[in-house]
Parts: C-alpha cells; structure tokens; sequence
C-alpha cells in the first residue's frame, strides 16, 4: 500500500541560497574564468531558473565580483590563516611559500590575472580587487611583524618588506598560463629569496627540504 506521507521540500534561508549561489559562481571562476560568471550559467550550475540568481544579485557585475573575492579571501585564509596558534613565524612564513609558489596556486593566480584585466572595464569588480589586495597585504605584515615582535625576522618596515615579496608573487603568477617546467629552480624560489634577504634569515630558511611544510600549522 503506497504511503500517504508527502515529503516536504525544505527550502533553504535567503542566507544559505546567497552562499550557494557564491560557492557555485567561486568554483567556476576558478575553473573556468570569471567571464563565465553568468546568471544563466550559475543557474544551470545549481538547477535553477536564472530568475533566483538575479534575485540575489541583480547584476551579473555583482556576482562576478562576489565570485573573485570569496575565491581570493578562501586562498589567503588557506595559506595565511588570521588565527595562528601553533607554529612560530618562520614557519608560518615557510608554508605560505611553499603553497603560494607550487603547481597548486596555479588556479588562483589565474584568477588573479584575470580579475585585475576586467576591473579595467568594471568598477564593482575594480573596488573588489583593491579589497583583496588590502586584505593579503595586511595578513602579510602581520605576520611579519610578529616575527620582529619575536626577534625571528630583522626589517625596518614590516609594510615595505611585504609589498617586495607580493611584487615578486605577482610576477611569478602572471606566468600561470605559461609552460614553466623549464623555470630554474632559482627563479621559482625567488620570493622566498626576497624575503630572507629582506628579513634576515639565513639563504634557505624558508625552503628548507627538511622543514615540516606539508601541512598548514594549525592543523
């Protein structure tokens, strides 16, 4: 005998849509580039009528934007976490370079690349950047200035010493969508250069193979 029970369908807070619909669109900038951020095509992504994503965001400018910067906020708690717990500055410092240069941060780079091209033709998007560019610039010399705090790192201007090491990030990165399996290994590891020379640590200290880098120090 069949059964009389109708499954409810649950629907999902304003809140939980919202962040749906910001995973989706995150995931196919990453895979795929932020010019795919459509409506329609979040909406295929999610199995629902462009409609619902316009709902939340009414311009596609919008969701792009929002797509770039939980992408880049996800990568920079990744790799420098706000709340650090365990491990000293060094070694937080190590594991950002070791994920932060490897095949892994290919995606973000990519998208890093691409959301600096089209903020020239989007202002929503253009503002988002700077937001991000702040955020990863102020993680950065925070750590950094715990490191002199503890006497591990010797610089003048945690804030001077930070932009040389993005510098040198951003320009390795903006060869993301290049073939670099040639690159010296010098060349590869020039940010962690930058950065031991700027804070003087010993040539190596960052990239040490014996260094417990595999895993993010809070885990």
């Amino acid at each position: 005998m069949p059964s009389s029970v109708q499954h409810k369908r649950i629907r999902k807070t304003p809140a939980a849509r919202r962040a749906e619909i910001v995973d989706a669109a995150a995931s196919v900038a990453l895979t795929e580039g932020l010019e795919c951020v459509t409506l329609r095509r979040i909406g295929d992504e999610l199995g629902v009528r462009p409609g619902l994503i316009s709902h939340y965001f009414p311009s596609a400018d919008d969701l792009v934007a929002e797509a770039f910067g939980s992408a880049s906020s996800a990568e920079l708690d990744s790799l420098l976490p706000a709340e650090r717990a365990q491990g000293t500055p060094t070694l937080h410092l190590g594991w950002f370079f070791a994920r932060a240069t490897g095949a892994s941060y290919d995606n973000i780079s990519r998208l890093w690349i691409n959301a600096r091209h089209l903020s020239r033709y989007r202002s929503v998007l253009r503002d988002r950047v700077a937001e991000q560019e702040a955020a990863w610039r102020e993680r950065l010399t925070d750590l950094i200035r715990q490191g002199v705090d503890r006497n591990e790192f010797r610089t003048d201007d945690p804030y001077v010493t930070t932009i040389q090491i993005l510098v040198v990030l951003d320009g390795l990165g903006a060869h993301a969508n290049t073939d670099t399996r040639n690159r010296p290994a010098e060349v590869s590891r020039m940010a962690a250069t930058t950065a031991e020379r700027e804070l003087g640590l010993p040539h190596g200290t960052l990239t040490r193979p014996d260094a417990p880098l595999t895993a993010s120090p809070t885990d």
